[in-house]
């Protein structure tokens, strides 16, 4: 893997250090989460973050382990860091870190006080909701460690305060139970229970949202580190509470093993490859709801079936998890309603809400059979994807439907409803609704009934209708997408801006978009690329972290992706960079024959800025186009892994 480790420059000053987070996820969707610097920037932040009965509804348990060193002469040295809602921050153990690395995956600290160096390392018990948190004496003592367990329990999403009850802390031996929830268990603990109040989050802050909290300290652990070698550890862990973990070296030394083994699976061609495999590991779970399941991003998404189908090919595919993924399949398609797939996102309950989501699924079932020779599951999935194509046909929810005047895919936009990927919503009114026919749609649509005409031919069955549904689809849309301005509409058929939906008369919207890319891109695009086109789109679009949403010229763009909730949803689709569309990029100026062989410098140099060894879900419209959104994003590592491991 790539070496990503940051010297005292980086480690010991908040705009470095603070803005470089890592993640070690546990397999089920919780995870331990922070910063190099060592300061929570974000309410998500915490070592132990556990995912509920899906992993959308996480809590965070442990938020913090504060370490002090006691020197032999009585002085008491804090490494943690906080800051608070006073602006202050306090400790300041930042100021002594002298090296971070991600080692297999792992975080590791290094603080040195003179000739006294202590390490941590942390990992995450795969599959279990535990966290292991090892400090070892590397030169100087003997010392004193003293570890401070600062607590919570609470929804991710939000905060807790003072002013309601303080959480339940039952002892038990070694430590204590938090609210029945999770349990603490280390060496020589004292328990203290009082509240550290107006603990703020800068991130937060910055995203409009409410940035303080206050927290439980619990109580702390200690132990002597007599000569280099010396360990003092700390588990925590939620579910089966009496079931005690591994020692806290065994739980680091399996995880590291695991990952390893990950890894070395998919046989990485090189040091970025090998660093994708790992990241996209993080976004495969198993729960007790779903045997396989994709995180969508941390650390605020749960599992979207868009997100899923787009990452498919990337993180099972590309990562030799085959056998994985044909479990996943199996299980999405058992959510097919009316032809649509169920959209199982972070409400809690299952929605039939998009019209590509269903497109996508065609695409990674044919992707698998293609490049696996899975045939029996191509077979085991005909019926329900033909169900699919007749569902559309007759049409389904939202106005979804086949026109059968062209045979293109329209919808018929419901208000309050966005149905594509670009689905954001201000106050419930969607940004861009795109209703019509949109240009992806159709070329996921077209690419779909190719695969399945392909997929019926495999299983000995007739292939006439599907292949005369295709012909038809591809004429209309070769005829009607090409724009006057050079690239693709990104909508036909659309309302026009004056009349209410379903209205009239039609309209044809050719804003500069990256929706396009798709026309190019998939294995059965409709259309074969045209480098003077191809580079039109890039002249407006391209960034060195993927393609903007809109380009700058064009009206309503909004180059930076920051501000209040309705700020950033505003801007979401309208200029900001989304790198997942790197990949379809990457396919359309391959098959056009154009060299993307410089493409890749800077997005596999952002593997070390934001999320540590992973890809971000978006970026700023405008130059120098820093990260935003989730700093660990599926489809973002999926398509960039899938695009440099094809080429």
């Amino acid at each position: 893997m790539i070496e990503i480790g940051f010297g005292p420059q980086v480690c010991g000053e908040l705009t470095g250090g603070a803005t470089r987070e890592w993640l070690v996820p546990d397999g089920r969707g919780g995870y331990a989460m922070g910063t190099v610097s060592g300061l929570r920037t974000r309410r998500y932040h915490g070592l132990l973050v556990v995912a509920g009965d899906t992993p959308a509804t996480r809590r965070v348990g442990l938020a913090s382990l504060d370490a002090s060193v006691l020197l032999p002469g009585g002085a008491q040295v804090r490494l943690g860091a906080h800051e608070w809602s006073s602006g202050d921050v306090d400790p300041r153990g930042y100021e002594l870190l002298e090296h971070f690395a991600l080692v297999d995956g792992l975080p590791r600290w290094r603080w040195r006080i003179g000739d006294t160096v202590v390490e941590r390392e942390l990992a995450m018990l795969p599959g279990r909701p535990c966290v292991a948190v090892v400090h070892r004496l590397v030169s100087g003592g003997p010392v004193r460690l003293e570890l401070a367990a600062v607590c919570t329990w609470r929804d991710a999403h939000g905060e807790r305060r003072a002013d309601g009850p303080a959480p339940r802390m039952e002892p038990v031996d070694g430590g204590a139970v938090i609210e029945g929830a999770f349990r603490l268990a280390g060496p020589d603990w004292t328990p203290e229970g009082q509240w550290w109040l107006g603990v703020h989050h800068r991130e937060e802050a910055a995203r409009g949202l409410h940035p303080d909290e206050d927290l439980w300290y619990a109580g702390r652990f200690a132990g002597q580190l007599a000569g280099p070698g010396d360990t003092v550890s700390v588990l925590a862990w939620a579910d089966q509470l009496d079931l005690q973990p591994p020692p806290a070296t065994e739980v680091v030394a399996t995880a590291r093993r695991r990952n390893r083994r990950v890894v070395a699976a998919a046989r990485p061609a090189d040091a970025v490859e090998a660093t994708l495999t790992l990241a996209a590991d993080a976004f495969v779970v198993r729960t007790d709801q779903a045997p396989v399941d994709v995180v969508a991003g941390y650390p605020w998404f749960g599992a979207w079936s868009r997100d899923t189908m787009i990452s498919y090919e990337g993180l099972f595919l590309c990562t030799n998890r085959a056998t994985e993924g044909r479990e996943l399949l199996r299980s999405y398609a058992a959510t097919l309603s009316e032809g649509m797939l169920a959209n199982t996102a972070d409400t809690g309950r299952v929605e039939y809400n998009t019209v590509d989501a269903t497109l996508w699924f065609l695409h990674a079932v044919n992707r698998h059979v293609t490049v696996t020779g899975d045939i029996d599951l191509g077979n085991e999935l005909l019926p329900a994807l033909r169900g699919v194509v007749d569902a559309h046909l007759a049409g389904t929810r939202y106005g979804i439907a086949v026109d059968p005047a062209d045979g293109l895919l329209t919808q018929g936009g419901t208000p309050g409803v966005a149905l594509t990927w670009m689905d954001a919503r201000v106050y419930g009114v969607p940004v861009t609704p795109r209703t019509g026919k949109p240009v992806e749609v159709n070329a996921l649509w077209i690419n779909g009934l190719a695969g399945l005409v392909e997929l019926t031919e495999l299983a000995g069955q007739d292939i006439g209708e599907l292949e005369r549904l295709h012909e038809r689809a591809v004429t209309a849309f070769r005829e009607r997408f090409p724009a006057p301005t050079g690239w693709l509409y990104d909508v036909v058929d659309g309302p026009a801006p004056t009349y209410p939906l379903g209205g009239a008369p039609h309209h044809d919207d050719d804003l500069l978009r990256p929706n396009q890319l798709l026309a190019w891109s998939l294995p059965h695009a409709p259309l074969e690329p045209d480098e003077a086109t191809l580079r039109r789109v890039a002249a407006g679009l391209l960034t060195p972290l993927g393609p903007r949403s809109l380009s700058p010229d064009s009206p309503g763009f909004i180059g930076r992706h920051r501000g209040t909730p309705a700020e950033r949803d505003g801007g979401y689709h309208q200029g900001t960079v989304w790198p997942w569309l790197l990949g379809p990029y990457v396919d359309a100026c391959r098959r056009g024959k154009i060299s993307v062989d410089e493409l890749f410098v800077a997005i596999e140099a952002h593997l070390t800025e934001y999320g540590l060894g992973s890809v971000s879900e978006t970026a700023d419209g405008l130059p120098p186009h820093g990260a935003t959104g989730c700093p660990f994003q599926a489809w973002s590592v999926a398509e960039l892994l899938r695009c440099r491991r094809t080429r």
